[in-house]
């Protein structure tokens, strides 16, 4: 096993200590490898110290203009400090360099929704459940912002398709019954709201949301 695949291993199991001796190990014998400082800062990232994190990231994009994962994991941490502009512009510029992979996608997503531009965020979770069908939660915030748009029976469509691969998905089954209460399908509704509240008892939008359609 190659120290790189060791290393992150060993971030897989929560090993950080033996992780980021391994990655500064390649950093040592191989400074000219971008990779390695991605994944050094990774580690830092996964430990909180962000700052350093993003030093790491733009050493490898110095050493590699082109290193992706570099942009995309600078995108994390830009997202993580609410840095939102900066956060868009890296995961573009992650996918302009060949990261054209489902969470990039989904992180794009969820940087428009919190720039509340949720109608442009629609593409890039379409993209995300295209490469990736078991993703759950892509499936949520494609339905929501499809939902935001009016655009309610494609909500719905994507909202159950989040509740195939999650059947524990409160939230989804919440905003399932507010989409059928929007087209006055009471029944189904209250259905929705009611197996929102059997996974989630204490799910105080669902318990409302029951209440006004029993009204």
């Amino acid at each position: 096993m190659e120290q790189s695949q060791l290393g992150i291993q060993y971030m897989q199991e929560g090993k950080w200590e033996e992780a980021a001796k391994f990655f500064m190990d390649e950093i040592e014998k191989n400074p000219q490898n971008a990779v390695s400082y991605v994944n050094f800062g990774n580690v830092l990232s996964a430990l909180g110290d962000q700052e350093r994190a993003l030093s790491f990231y733009e050493k490898a994009i110095e050493i590699d203009e082109k290193t992706a994962s570099a942009y995309y994991s600078a995108g994390v941490v830009y997202f993580e400090l609410e840095k939102l502009e900066l956060a868009r512009e890296m995961f573009e510029k992650a996918y302009k360099n060949g990261l054209e992979n489902g969470d990039n996608f989904f992180m794009l997503g969820m940087t428009y929704v919190a720039l509340e531009k949720s109608k442009l965020a629609i593409p890039y979770f379409q993209r995300a459940v295209e490469l990736n069908t078991q993703d759950a939660e892509a499936y949520f915030q494609l339905g929501l912002c499809l939902a935001q748009s009016e655009y309610i029976d494609e909500a719905i469509e994507q909202l159950n398709h989040c509740i195939e691969i999650d059947p524990n998905h409160a939230d989804a089954y919440y905003n399932l019954g507010v989409a059928y209460g929007f087209k006055e399908e009471k029944n189904k509704s209250i259905e929705m709201f009611d197996k929102a509240l059997e996974i989630q008892p204490d799910h105080i939008l669902a318990g409302h949301g029951k209440q006004i359609m029993e009204g």
